[in-house]
């Protein structure tokens, strides 16, 4: 799950990482009410979407940039009036882009230089990683190509947890001594409390700055937190905001299904993560494009079933599907039930190519065969991707 980056501010307030004061509007009102609220300071408008690079964006209005600094609640109100109810187009949301519905009005801050920070989980050592970089306020994977001495890592001990050495050496390593090292090092440990007591999987400050007159401060973030761990964090699912997310990954989510969308025209209806991996491939091999990623879990019920073939359908690109299930702990005549189900609801309009293997094989290819729907059977994987792309093409 993805927040705001008002949300991260308030997040940051909770923890103690410092960052500018700002505050977020729905419309041009509000957004005039919060720079007058920050009086004598200089301000900084900036669109709310959940992707980067919106300084750089464009509004299909025509309107340039997702974010700029302004002068006064007057033009706080002019610009939101421009970025509100738009569609904002970066280099992360595609040529879709993503319709703008909040703005945070925040104090703009003199920057001395620019620094780059995050605390990921690295899934090589199973360790919390420290990410960082002299060169903030681009790209990291810009610098990780061009200039890769400059990234810091340091690994954190999860049970030691984050040490003052290490504190240490990282402030050495970015330069900073004497009060601002003093300052990032506060900064760094509140970080990692937030990280660890939130149950994140990535926080990235970048910019971090240093600022004329001696602060160190998180200018701008981004938050990724373990699904599987919300359950621990009510207050931080309520900040969950699904107009940003793909309609179909939140209809997925509702019946706890793993589903991503992508851009083929072959749907893939799969138990387990790792077959779904592996479907998507020998789709591939055989020339076709998947349309998305869903793993139906090794237990799903009927009605689990019957809601990803729904979710699969309601994708207009999709042009067949591909039903790949070894039942292990899935029962396969459950998967069968659900499709014939899901098929009788819909009309079943384009092509079905099924293969099941594994516990109750035999009752679900029973039950297949007698619904009188126009199933392709197949008897591998590999055969039922070789008839699924030769149905589509």
């Amino acid at each position: 799950m993805n927040i705001h980056e008002y949300q991260a501010k308030e997040l940051f307030d909770r923890f103690q990482v410092p960052s500018p004061r700002g505050a977020v509007a729905s419309t041009p009102e509000e957004a005039a009410a919060a720079a007058k609220e920050f009086a004598g300071a200089k301000l900084v408008i900036k669109a709310q979407v959940h992707a980067g690079g919106r300084g750089k964006g464009h509004f299909k209005n025509g309107f340039q940039g997702g974010v700029h600094l302004i002068e006064s609640p007057e033009q706080a109100a002019e610009f939101a009036s421009k970025m509100l109810n738009e569609t904002l187009v970066t280099v992360q949301t595609g040529e879709a882009g993503r319709l703008v519905r909040k703005v945070m009005v925040a104090e703009a801050v003199d920057i001395t230089h620019e620094y780059y920070l995050a605390i990921l989980m690295d899934r090589a050592t199973s360790r919390p990683v420290i990410v960082a970089s002299t060169e903030g306020g681009m790209s990291i994977e810009d610098v990780a190509h061009n200039t890769p001495e400059k990234i810091i890592r340091q690994f954190v001990h999860p049970l030691l947890g984050l040490q003052r050495y290490e504190i240490g050496k990282l402030a050495a390593a970015l330069g900073l001594s004497g009060d601002l090292g003093k300052q990032f090092g506060k900064l760094l440990a509140n970080l990692y409390k937030l990280f660890i007591a939130s149950d994140c999987s990535m926080v990235e400050i970048n910019p971090l700055v240093t600022t004329p007159d001696g602060r160190v401060l998180a200018l701008d973030a981004k938050f990724g937190f373990d699904d599987n761990a919300l359950y621990r964090h009510p207050d931080i699912v309520a900040y969950r905001d699904k107009d940003e997310e793909d309609p179909r990954e939140v209809a997925a989510s509702e019946y706890d299904l793993n589903y991503i969308g992508l851009d083929g025209n072959i749907a893939c209806l799969v138990n387990g993560a790792g077959l779904a991996m592996a479907t998507m491939d020998i789709i591939k091999h055989y020339g076709g494009e998947p349309a998305n990623f869903l793993d139906v879990g090794g237990g799903a019920s009927k009605e689990q079933v019957t809601a990803a073939f729904k979710i699969i359908l309601a994708d207009p690109n999709v042009k067949g599907i591909f039903i790949n299930i070894f039942g292990g702990i899935m029962d396969c005549n459950v998967i069968a039930e659900g499709v014939i189900a899901a098929a009788k609801e819909t009309g079943l309009p384009i092509p079905l190519v099924v293969r099941l293997e594994g516990n109750n094989v035999e009752m679900g290819k029973a039950t297949l065969d007698a619904s009188g729907l126009d199933i392709t059977s197949a008897s591998t994987m590999a055969d039922g991707a070789e008839k699924i792309v030769a149905a589509v093409s």
